[in-house]
């Protein structure tokens, strides 16, 4: 082999050599295009973590519109209106002159209206036994209600404290609403109960009131009868 020949081959071999150098600087790492694909990656990570967080947000909020209708788990209604039916039973129950118009008028007619024309003894007599009745059983009826309401005292105290802590405990609007509504109804149910012991108490004392006065008048009218005998056996 000649040297011309040797130099070629030898040149065609350092250019195989330098063929697979020269195509690997060409893949070689890119900077600013693996920068820019972490930028990608990195604003699709962010963006699936604020659709995570818009989730989270919407079930807090659907939460939060579950506890505000959630119902009150108390209620104190039952016991208010066992309450006010007894109240209502006792009065009811008013003896002698109840609380009904034409009975209170009819009443009157016969046992407290003054009297007209000649008496006898034993009229004037029932007349003073019916009145006296009618002012016991007034007194009766309001000393019951009175007992009555009083017993009921400790449920009512009961009731508003379960209630005043419900309210407190609330977790929602509607639970509020719901609390306030029964406390409100616990206080109409003893007004309700302070209007009837105070008809009664009234009822007892009108009673008392009339048969002192149909007293005085039956007294005047056995005075007068008194007189017409004296009267006449003169």
């Amino acid at each position: 082999m000649t040297l011309h020949r040797r130099g070629f081959i030898a040149a065609l071999g350092l250019g195989l050599a330098v063929a697979p150098l020269a195509h690997a600087q060409f893949t070689v790492f890119d900077p600013s295009n693996y920068a820019q694909n972490v930028l990608t990656a990195a604003r699709t990570l962010e963006s699936v973590n604020n659709q995570i967080r818009s989730l989270q947000n919407e079930a807090q909020m659907l939460m939060g519109q579950a506890k505000a209708l959630a119902n009150l788990p108390f209620s104190s209604l039952a016991a208010l209106q066992a309450q006010l039916t007894e109240t209502r039973r006792l009065l009811s129950q008013a003896q002698g002159i109840a609380y009904d118009v034409s009975q209170i008028q009819t009443s009157f007619r016969q046992s407290y209206d003054v009297l007209n024309g000649p008496v006898t003894g034993a009229t004037l007599a029932a007349r003073a036994d019916a009145r006296w009745d009618a002012a016991v059983a007034g007194l009766q009826d309001a000393l019951k209600l009175q007992a009555g309401i009083v017993g009921g005292f400790g449920d009512s105290a009961s009731q508003m404290s379960q209630l005043v802590d419900a309210s407190q405990d609330a977790i929602g609007g509607l639970q509020a609403a719901q609390a306030g509504n029964q406390l409100l109804a616990l206080q109409s149910q003893q007004l309700a109960q302070l209007l009837a012991l105070t008809a009664a108490q009234g009822r007892a004392e009108a009673l008392e009131a009339a048969d002192r006065a149909a007293a005085r008048a039956d007294a005047k009218a056995r005075f007068a009868k008194f007189m017409g005998r004296e009267g006449s056996g003169q």
